[in-house]
Order: structure tokens, then sequence, then C-alpha cells
């Protein structure tokens, strides 16, 4: 019986400073994950039209193109984000 309860003894001391662990990060707010956000660039209307006649100008299928389209989803994720 004696060699059964001095098993468990160290499974409770682990389990124990395993929560002491994890309860310091318990201190940290949620709100924090806001401030987290990337800030969006405005950018003005003369600056989107110029980008849009040299996207336009641009040979059919380039990759700089699909950059592009990958950032207007980083910048609208980002407004949400807010």
């Amino acid at each position: 019986m004696q060699f059964n309860v001095r098993c468990w003894k160290r499974p409770q001391t682990a389990l124990a400073a395993a929560m002491i662990f994890l309860t310091a990060c318990a201190g940290v707010s949620s709100d924090t994950a806001r401030s987290a956000c990337p800030p969006v660039v405005e950018y003005s209307q003369a600056a989107q039209a110029r980008v849009a006649e040299e996207l336009a100008a641009l040979p059919g299928g380039t990759l700089i193109a699909e950059w592009l389209a990958d950032y207007a989803v980083l910048r609208e994720q980002a407004r949400a984000c807010e």
C-alpha cells in the first residue's frame, strides 16, 4: 500500500507546478490582441489611380498583380482586426 501512495505524489507535484506556470499567462488581458492589429495605411485617390494605371500597363499574368491581390486581402483583414 505504501508503494502505491508514493507513486501518486510526483504527478500531483507536477500538476501543481504546471498550474502555477499556466496561471502566470492568465494575467494578460485578451484586449491586448486588438493592439496587435497592424495599422492600415490610407492612400490618396490620386495614388490609387496611378497604381491602377501602372498595373493596367503591365503584361497579363504578371506576378506583381497576384501579390497586389494578396495585399488587398491583408488590408481587409487588418481593417476587420480593428
